[in-house]
């Protein structure tokens, strides 16, 4: 047979392509360019069906979850190397049904959301099964399709594109309160994609269908929102992923745009790149992202490519 790690693990190193459009004042500093592309195709190690998010693991290795493999795959977050997986399809504590949400707690256990169950299952730093809260409902505590999530301040927070809001934790599985519900107005949602947290405890929920980011305080106060319908620097088509840097610049992944877009904390306007394609810097329904607060590295799902698209910045002009 062929070595497992090999087997779909396309990671193509040091495309020099250059993937943003900056406007607006200072932003012109704020540019990526390709670094590789980790995934194919498939059911084997190193290969998705679905790929929809990220976190980093304790020990700095980046974690995917797949939607249709039922699994998380362990990566070297700087080489694509395939390492090792966890959880899968079946009947045990460890399996799940369609894993998408996935966050890590500052001790190093893993959160993984089962779209399909509504469980929320706990794995340690060693990827071994913990304990599973939660389930498929409406109720406090509850949740129907789980997705993107985070760790802040000792609390889960998990969007449901289901129930149109988000539920919040306690680290041992314990409901505190949620935030959100079904609407158009300031503080309401329409599919719930993702919600991650930034340095000063500030919510970014992605509203996926009212084209919009909103922002609640860590108690879920509504605070503010931004975006509208469109195809334009700082308008948004169907927001999904949701990703924070070490500057608490907001990345956002758009499925309608095909494109990444960057803002600062407060919503305004930074860089964007993308477009519906194959090649490297293009994309197909895109769900999460990540970033990388050491290197500022940026991991997408490119999903309809059945791939992570991995960026860096590229320093300043006139830097070395």
């Amino acid at each position: 047979m062929h070595d497992r790690t090999r087997i779909g693990l396309a990671v193509f190193m040091g495309a020099a392509l250059m993937v943003s459009v900056a406007t607006h004042g200072h932003a012109g500093d704020l540019r990526f360019e390709h670094v590789m592309n980790i995934g194919a195709e498939g059911r084997g190690a190193g290969q998705f069906k679905y790929v929809e998010d990220f976190a980093f693991s304790k020990d700095g290795k980046l974690l995917a979850t797949d939607a249709a493999n039922s699994n998380v795959q362990v990566f070297d977050k700087t080489t694509g190397k395939y390492l090792s997986q966890f959880a899968g399809k079946g009947d045990g504590d460890d399996n799940m049904e369609k894993p998408e949400g996935i966050a890590v707690d500052p001790q190093g256990n893993v959160f993984v959301a089962d779209y399909t169950t509504g469980y929320v299952k706990v794995f340690d730093k060693n990827y071994k099964w913990h304990k599973t809260f939660s389930e498929y409902g409406t109720g406090a505590g509850q949740n129907i399709k789980g997705e993107f999530m985070d760790v802040y301040d000792g609390k889960l927070y998990m969007a449901e594109a289901g129930n149109h809001r988000v539920n919040v934790f306690d680290l041992q599985g314990k409901f505190l309160f949620l935030f959100g519900g079904e609407g158009t107005e300031p503080g309401k949602m329409n599919v719930a994609e993702a919600s991650k947290i930034n340095s000063e405890g500030k919510v970014y929920v992605s509203d996926l269908k009212n084209d919009r980011i909103q922002v609640f305080d860590k108690d879920g106060k509504f605070v503010k929102t931004w975006g509208k319908t469109g195809s334009g620097p700082g308008e948004l088509k169907t927001p999904a992923g949701v990703a924070i840097d070490k500057h608490d610049h907001v990345y956002v992944t758009e499925i309608g745009n095909d494109r990444v877009q960057v803002f600062d904390k407060d919503g305004n306007f930074m860089t964007m790149w993308g477009k519906k394609g194959v090649g490297n810097g293009e994309f197909g329904n895109l769900h999460g992202i990540i970033v990388d607060k050491e290197t500022g590295w940026v991991y997408v799902a490119d999903t309809a490519n059945n791939r992570i698209q991995v960026f860096k910045p590229v320093p300043p002009s006139g830097t070395n």
